[in-house]
């Protein structure tokens, strides 16, 4: 039930983002993916079956974890300017990859003990 539950919210998250894209306030369709609504799935579920402690945690990472969006975001911006929308999209998402792997492995680093 509880991942139905996900699913659905997450299903309505991207109808909103559609319907918003459509209307004359489509820059707002760049708000919404931005709302914590996988950030309140994930921290609902590790504070609900870890330590508080486990928890923080993962909040701490959850903020890092902007910068691969923040360069995802930059990257974006500059690419379209260059290329089609296609290929700057999939850029884009090498670069967040590639960003997402530096801070997963720093992170590693730093909590390897």
């Amino acid at each position: 039930m509880a991942l139905l539950l996900k699913s659905l919210i997450g299903a309505v998250v991207v109808i909103i983002i559609s319907l918003l894209s459509k209307s004359k306030f489509y820059y707002i369709a760049g708000l919404a993916p931005l709302f914590p609504t996988f950030a309140l799935i994930a921290h609902y579920s590790v504070g609900s079956i870890r330590p508080t402690a486990d928890l923080r945690e993962t909040i701490l990472f959850t903020g890092l974890a902007t910068l691969p969006m923040l360069s995802y975001l930059v990257s974006l911006y500059i690419l379209v300017g260059h290329f089609r929308l296609i290929p700057s999209l999939l850029m884009a998402c090498v670069v967040w990859g590639i960003a997402a792997w530096i801070l997963v492995t720093l992170w590693g680093y730093a909590h390897a003990q």
